[in-house]
C-alpha cells in the first residue's frame, strides 16, 4: 500500500500542519463567498476547497473570486463529493462544513486542535446548543432525535449529534474511511462507521444558525429521511449482524412456534393432524429462523474480522505518514 503524505511548509524552520477546509456546494451563491472568507479569517493559511456539485448558479465563480480552490464533482450527491475530496486532497487535518453559512467558522481552530491532539474525528455538535431553536423544520428536529436515539442505543454510545455536517478529521481517518452513501445520509454513515470501528471521537458544541434569507435548503424532509433510515437499517445489518439477524430470526421463530403450538394442541386433543398446511408452514418458519440466527453468527465473525483489518490499515497509513516526509 502506498500513500502520498501531506506537504509541509517550504520553510524548514516551520513545520506547520497542512489544513484543508472542505465545502461541498450545490447552488450556494447567496452564502458561499461569506463562508470562504469566514474560514480564511478563522484558519489563516488553510487551503479552502469548494467542490461544485453541478450548480446551476454562480457558486463556483463566487467561490473562486473569494480565494477558494474550486473543483467540480459531476456525480450528484454529497456522498460522492466527500468521496472525491478524501481521495484527491492530502492534508494533516480536514475541516468539513457546508456552504450555506449555518456553521460558525470561528469554531474550526478548536476542532483542528483536537485532531492535532490525536482525535480521529471531531464532531460539531449542533443539538446541544441552538439547533432546535434555529431550525424551523419540526420534522428535521424529530428526525435528528429519532436517529440519535436508535444509534446510541444500538452501539452503547452517547453521541449527541449524529447527522451534523460540521466535522474535522485526521489524515488516517480520511484515507481509510470508505464513503459508500451517495447523498445526505453520508453523515449518518460516517458516525456509525466511527462507532463500529471505535475511532477516537470528540464532540464540541457549536452555535448553529438557520439559513439566511434567499438561501434554499436542498434537503427533502421525507425523501432524505427515508434514505437516512434506510442507511441506518443497512449499516446495522452490516456492522451488527448478530443482534440484527437474531432479532429477525427470533420474531419469525415465534410466529412459527405459535402456528406449531396450535397444531400440537389440536393433535393432543383429537389425536389427528387436521391442518397439514399450517404444520408445514410452521416448520418452515422455524427452519428459516434457525438459518437466520446461524447466518448472524457467521456474519458477526466476518464483521469482527473487518474491524481487525481496518485497524491494520489505519495503523499502516499512520506509520507511512510519519515516515514519508
Amino acid at each position: 500500500m502506498s500513500i502520498t503524505p501531506p506537504r509541509k511548509s517550504e520553510d524548514p524552520r516551520v513545520d506547520r500542519p497542512v489544513i484543508a477546509v472542505l465545502l461541498p456546494c450545490y447552488n450556494e451563491e447567496v452564502t458561499i463567498g461569506k463562508v470562504v472568507q469566514d474560514f480564511q479569517a478563522a484558519l489563516p493559511g488553510a487551503d479552502i476547497y469548494v467542490y461544485d456539485n453541478n450548480s446551476t448558479d454562480h457558486t463556483a465563480q463566487i467561490a473562486r473570486d473569494a480565494g477558494a480552490i474550486v473543483r467540480k464533482e459531476p456525480r450528484q450527491g454529497k456522498g460522492h463529493v466527500i468521496r472525491a475530496m478524501f481521495e484527491e486532497i492530502d492534508a494533516d487535518v480536514y475541516v468539513m462544513a457546508d456552504g450555506d453559512d449555518t456553521y460558525p467558522a470561528d469554531a474550526a481552530p478548536a476542532m483542528v486542535q483536537k485532531v492535532l491532539e490525536g482525535y480521529d474525528m471531531v464532531i460539531g455538535d449542533r443539538l446541544s446548543s441552538t439547533y432546535f431553536q434555529e431550525n424551523k423544520r419540526p420534522f428535521h428536529n424529530f428526525g435528528n432525535r429519532l436517529v440519535r436515539g436508535c444509534i446510541n442505543r444500538l452501539f452503547g454510545a452517547n453521541v449527541r449529534d449524529i447527522m451534523t455536517g460540521y466535522r474535522a478529521f485526521s489524515f488516517t481517518y480520511a484515507k481509510t474511511y470508505p464513503v459508500l452513501s451517495r447523498g445526505f445520509e453520508v453523515e449518518t454513515e460516517m458516525t456509525i462507521h466511527s462507532l463500529d470501528k471505535n475511532v477516537r471521537l470528540y464532540e464540541t458544541p457549536i452555535q448553529y444558525r438557520d439559513r439566511p434569507a434567499g438561501s434554499v435548503s436542498k434537503l427533502n424532509t421525507v425523501g432524505d429521511g427515508i434514505r437516512v433510515m434506510g442507511t441506518i437499517f443497512r449499516l446495522i445489518r452490516e456492522y451488527k449482524p448478530l443482534p440484527f439477524f437474531t432479532v429477525l430470526g427470533g420474531l419469525i421463530g415465534l410466529a412459527g412456534a405459535g402456528f406449531l403450538g396450535s397444531v400440537v394442541a389440536e393433535f393432543w386433543a383429537t389425536g389427528l393432524v387436521a391442518r397439514f398446511p399450517t404444520l408445514i408452514v410452521s416448520v418452515l418458519l422455524i427452519m428459516v429462523s434457525l438459518l437466520l440466527i446461524v447466518s448472524g453468527v457467521i456474519l458477526d465473525v466476518l464483521a469482527k474480522k473487518d474491524r481487525k483489518q481496518y485497524l491494520i490499515d489505519k495503523n499502516l497509513f499512520a506509520y507511512q505518514k510519519r515516515h514519508m516526509h
